[in-house]
């Protein structure tokens, strides 16, 4: 049974955890502006000493990521937590793929992401090794039949994926992700590796968490919900987020069976 934490708020429970994962887009802000209760409660988490990381499946660098918080008006000592997917997945290009050609699927904006290594970058696909998949083109940000058709040849190569998420929700407008993409490529049959939520090792490189009981609060059942089942952490979702409606229309025990999840806690906002 999923425990509603409306009325006794995080506090409740905060001393039975030693470390939190908390999810930024759809928990901590919504793409445009900070969540004010969600800012008092990360205030009240540092205040304690509590650790915690704001995992976000975000396809850049923690830099870039700190500089968007910033801007957004997110203070140091809080957005000094972050680390992305984009970190994650940087780490291992630059590993594995560094003097190898890809082509990139995304937007401009998430060129951040490989400025070390831009000039391997082709604007053919024909010619790359590999793909890398940061979000959707700007112009066909909307049509999946697009991607089927630019990847019916090159099925043989593989996907690099640097955000999971299928959806997210930028202010009242809903957005598709890299994940919806990276989907797209894998029922063709080609092969993916991904980087974020829920895949395990994000969690692991993010922050020390050996012989630590942990709690991962997001909005994502896909994700941040799933990911937490896959390492046995406990789990909050926010139900103010990606599956609002379905959660408001059938409540939180139907909608976690069908996306084959176990949610320990749910809040409408996470809040103090």
């Amino acid at each position: 049974m999923t425990k509603n934490l409306d009325n006794q708020g995080l506090k409740s429970i905060i001393g039975n955890y030693d470390i939190f994962y908390i999810d930024l887009w759809g928990v901590v802000h919504n793409g445009i502006t900070l969540h004010k209760n969600a800012i008092e409660a990360l205030k009240e988490i540092t205040k304690i000493n509590k650790e915690y990381v704001l995992l976000t499946n975000a396809p850049r660098p923690n830099k870039i990521v700190k500089a968007f918080l910033e801007k957004m008006g997110m203070n140091e000592e809080i957005r000094e937590k972050v680390y992305s997917s984009g970190e994650a997945s940087l780490s291992y290009l630059k590993k594995n793929y560094l003097k190898k050609k890809f082509y990139h699927i995304g937007p401009p904006r998430d060129f951040d992401l490989f400025v070390e290594f831009k000039k391997n970058k082709g604007e053919d696909i024909f010619e790359s090794i590999y793909l890398l998949c940061t979000g959707l083109f700007e112009n066909h940000d909307e049509d999946l039949d697009y991607y089927k058709e630019l990847f019916k040849d090159h099925t043989s190569k593989k996907m690099i994926c640097t955000n999971p998420d299928l959806i997210v929700d930028r202010g009242s407008k809903r957005e598709l992700c890299a994940g919806s993409v990276a989907l797209v490529f894998e029922k063709m049959g080609g092969e993916v590796i991904y980087f974020g939520k829920p895949f395990p090792a994000v969690y692991n490189e993010s922050i020390d968490n050996k012989g630590k009981k942990a709690l991962s609060i997001g909005d994502n059942l896909n994700t941040d919900i799933k990911g937490a089942n896959l390492l046995n952490y406990d789990s909050l979702i926010i139900s103010n987020g990606v599956h609002k409606k379905e959660i408001k229309k059938e409540g939180i025990e139907i909608v976690s069976k069908k996306y084959g999840v176990i949610t320990n806690y749910i809040q409408t906002e996470l809040k103090w």
